[in-house]
């Protein structure tokens, strides 16, 4: 008995999806393209919204915002479930290395109290104001259009609470429950913190879903982030010994860094779109970003006293420079 093997070509019948091939081309989609892409419900909703009945439940013309194609809103890190979950997962080791690390060699013991108090009290009331952006791009999720843009946005909302989670988590480790009572009652009643409040309750109740993107996830964390993280956290409290403090919010600076090419591309293509969104763009981060500066300052003030303005106005600057280069010019 003799068996002759060889191999034979299969061509499949069908590369992809019909409608990416309508946009593709006949050629096999990658993962990201056939979770992503023209998924959007648009037909066959059946009713308007009881709530807003002069508007469809998925409505383009709620936003100021005009696209020919929402989808050219894409994902520069072509997100999708897989790889969004895989890529946290990863960071997420690495957090819980760096909590246990600080907790088992006794590093946040080590902190003097004036670095310690000045840790909780910028950071963690900010728990708070991450689950505001959690709820803004959960409403940006619902509300936009086009799964390339709605979809990285639910990504984000879920990344705001885990952050939220972990500031929780560095109140517990470096002051008990009580450090977390004192930061609800700041958020709540110190002078300080009423300005960022204010911002973010006003955001809760924006209406257009772009407009909402461009005031939390351009504006409040293109000035939050790098002022915070960076400055106080890496180039203030970690030269004065403070470093356990940089290890247990390493995610969240990766993180700003990473969704910050997110948020430019976004803004990028929006704006080249045409001359009137870039009009609108440019009016608000101009106005949301002037809030923002505003609101960090008397937060800025509890780590860095009389230098925060100076901080804050050279961070405004660089925010300016970053968003120029997407086309929008402040």
């Amino acid at each position: 008995m003799q068996i002759d093997l060889r191999t034979v070509a299969i061509t499949p019948r069908r590369q992809a999806f019909d409608h990416l091939v309508r946009r593709f081309g006949d050629k096999p989609a990658s993962r990201y393209q056939e979770g992503s892409y023209d998924i959007q419900a648009a037909e066959n909703l059946h009713y308007k919204p009881t709530w807003d009945p002069d508007h469809l439940l998925y409505d383009t013309s709620l936003s100021r915002i005009v696209m020919a194609d929402w989808y050219a809103l894409k994902d520069p890190r072509q997100f999708y479930y897989s790889t969004y979950t895989l890529t946290r997962a990863r960071q997420q080791e690495t957090a819980e290395a760096n909590f246990s690390f600080v907790e088992s060699r006794g590093l946040g013991d080590m902190l003097s109290d004036e670095l310690r108090d000045v840790a909780l009290k910028v950071l963690v009331p900010l728990r708070h104001a991450a689950w505001g952006a959690n709820q803004h791009n959960t409403f940006i999720c619902g509300y936009g259009f086009g799964t390339t843009f709605t979809q990285p946005c639910m990504y984000h909302a879920m990344d705001n609470l885990g952050i939220a989670q972990y500031l929780s988590r560095l109140g517990l480790l470096l002051g008990d429950a009580e450090a977390l009572d004192a930061g609800k009652a700041a958020w709540l009643d110190a002078a300080a913190w009423q300005p960022l409040r204010r911002y973010v309750e006003d955001c809760l109740v924006c209406r257009d879903p772009f407009e909402l993107f461009v005031a939390q996830n351009v504006a409040l964390d293109g000035l939050l982030y790098p002022l915070i993280y960076e400055r106080i956290v890496d180039k203030h409290l970690s030269v004065q010994g403070a470093s356990a403090v940089a290890m247990l919010t390493q995610f969240m600076s990766d993180w700003f860094d990473e969704t910050r090419k997110w948020v430019d591309a976004v803004l990028k293509v929006a704006a080249a779109e045409s001359d009137a969104n870039r009009d609108v763009l440019t009016e608000w981060t101009r106005s949301w970003s002037a809030r923002a500066a505003s609101a960090m300052v008397p937060i800025v003030e509890l780590a860095l006293g009389a230098d925060a303005d100076e901080a804050v106005g050279e961070q405004l600057a660089a925010f300016q420079a970053r968003i120029q280069k997407t086309g929008i010019v402040l």
